[in-house]
């Protein structure tokens, strides 16, 4: 019933974006590709899904531009 509930509560969300105007950005592009995670019959689809979303470099930027997290890395729309 979880795995349900959280189905239901993603397609709503992507309803309400749908209905919204403007281009998708790079946060709906990586949710997108995590998606195509779920899909495929593969191991570590946790792990795949999370790193779709992570920031993968390991060297740190000189000064934040922002003071939160904005949910996905905007370089990474690949996979």
């Amino acid at each position: 019933m979880d795995a349900r509930h959280k189905l239901i509560d993603l397609a709503a969300f992507l309803d309400r974006v749908d209905r919204a105007p403007g281009e998708n950005d790079f946060r709906m592009d990586a949710l997108r590709e995590a998606v195509k995670h779920l899909e495929a019959n593969e191991k570590h689809r946790a792990a795949k899904v999370l790193m779709t979303f992570s920031d993968p470099t390991n060297v740190p930027i000189q000064t934040a531009t922002t003071k939160a997290a904005c949910g996905a890395w905007p370089g990474n729309t690949q996979g």
